[in-house]
């Protein structure tokens, strides 16, 4: 009997430490992940205890559970697990899973982003429209932190629109106002027979009263809701502008226009008063003539005015944009020349234009305002 169990237990070694002929057309391969791991499994034990596999219609997987140190014991006894009841994970089940909670996470993400991100894209586009003198509310969403901030631009735009209104009223009685003190002071000055006196005051009076018309004409022409826009055509209107001033009397040419026609999208009124404001700023703190000339470009129309005078340094440029600034160190000037530069400036801005202040030939200011070309109306 030992010689037996001896000859069974050798042939169970090497059963599992040598696999078995290969299989025919009708056996069942053990699949080549369970090959790895008994094959790992066997490098790592190192005391005796062995694993193996035998192939078949049912393969089966043999785990002694003894060792060998012992070299008395000659029987062992094995577990034997079939490998039909080892199923392997379902890896498309998990795949899909992962792949629906990767998806609704990212969905749950973006609704939670775009919850956010609409309502301050709303703000964006008001604060630009407000910014262009197009003021426009916008309704609160979002969060508590972006609902606030919607209530606060609504609270602004309210706190504005009612200062405008109080700076309308204040504009629309100030002329009035003004009429009967200045009239007044004229009749007094006319009543005087110094001649020194009368002179001197007629000047004063005449000054005071082209200060009050500039600074009502800039605080209106400033306000950007009351424009108008419509295409025209700027060389014909150019030429209308400076005939006026011509024909008034005044040294303004106008240099001759390009043949083709060029249209803009403009207020005609507010782009008057950039003209006007260029022109009388040239007569009175430079020197005439003053000239003014229109060039075309693919996609602009350039309209430039230059005066023979003394011109603004460049380092000064910037400060003559700014309103009611006066250049002279002695403020001695009548008017501001910041003050109509400024406008003129923020009229062409609300263009989508752009002013910029150059030395003329003559050595003069130079004014160049560039406007956007757009298509011929539509008969």
């Amino acid at each position: 009997m030992p010689e037996a169990a001896r000859e069974v237990e050798r042939a169970r070694r090497q059963a599992a430490q040598k696999p078995p002929p290969g299989p025919s057309r009708l056996t069942q391969e053990p699949s080549g992940d369970i090959l790895k791991i008994v094959k790992r499994l066997n490098m790592e034990l190192d005391d005796g205890t062995r694993v193996g596999l035998t192939r078949g219609p049912t393969p089966r997987m043999f785990i002694s559970l003894q060792s060998d140190d012992d070299g008395t014991q000659f029987i062992r006894e094995w577990l034997v697990i079939p490998l039909d009841r080892i199923q392997p994970p379902n890896m498309h089940a998990i795949t899909i899973a992962w792949l629906s909670l990767t998806g609704l996470l990212l969905i749950l993400a973006a609704g939670f982003a775009w919850h956010i991100t609409r309502p301050l894209t709303r703000l964006t586009l008001a604060a630009d429209k407000l910014a262009q003198g197009r003021p426009e509310r916008v309704t609160p969403a979002g969060p508590t932190e972006t609902r606030q901030l919607g209530e606060r631009f609504n609270a602004m735009l309210d706190a504005l629109e009612e200062s405008k209104a109080v700076q309308q009223t204040l504009l629309a009685g100030l002329p009035h106002d003004l009429k009967s003190p200045l009239a007044r002071m004229r009749l007094r000055v006319e009543l005087t027979d110094d001649t020194t006196f009368k002179e001197g005051m007629r000047n004063d009076v005449h000054e005071m009263q082209d200060m009050i018309d500039q600074f009502i004409s800039y605080v209106r022409g400033s306000d950007l809701a009351t424009y108008k826009f419509q295409s025209f055509n700027i060389c014909n209107w150019v030429e209308e502008r400076v005939a006026s001033w011509h024909d008034a009397g005044s040294p303004v040419h106008l240099r001759p226009l390009p043949a083709a026609t060029a249209y803009v999208s403009a207020d005609t009124l507010s782009l008057g008063r950039v003209l006007d404001n260029l022109i009388s700023n040239a007569l009175k703190h430079g020197r005439p003539p003053v000239d003014v000339s229109l060039t075309l470009t693919d996609t602009q129309a350039m309209l430039s005015v230059a005066d023979h005078g003394d011109g603004i340094p460049a380092e000064r440029r910037s400060e003559a944009l700014r309103a009611f600034s006066r250049l002279d160190s002695a403020r001695t000037m009548t008017g501001s020349v910041g003050l109509g530069l400024s406008l003129a400036e923020t009229i062409v801005s609300a263009h989508n234009g752009k002013l910029t202040l150059d030395s003329s030939d003559s050595g003069g200011l130079l004014v160049t305002v560039t406007l956007p070309r757009v298509s011929p109306p539509a008969s």
